[in-house]
């Protein structure tokens, strides 16, 4: 298992809001990494499997212009 903690922390989206992915775990090769997120609107920490974390758009880096988000995964299945 190794833990690394993400300085700075990266702006994700997850199931439950946006938040502050401050903390990566991965178990190995045969698990999902796992994220920890604090979330923006109420600071709650939560761990993510690495299918439900999406990097928010970031205009001045080019990332996620798409707007992508966990509706557009629900339509698309």
């Amino acid at each position: 298992m190794m833990i690394h903690q993400l300085k700075p922390s990266i702006l994700v989206e997850t199931p439950l809001g946006t938040g502050q992915a401050i903390f990566l775990i991965d178990y190995g090769m045969h698990q999902n990494t796992c994220w920890v997120v604090a979330l923006q609107e109420s600071g709650i920490i939560k761990h993510f499997d690495c299918n439900d974390v999406i990097l928010s758009t970031n205009y001045t880096y080019g990332m996620n212009i798409r707007k992508n988000n966990f509706e557009d995964k629900k339509e698309a299945s």
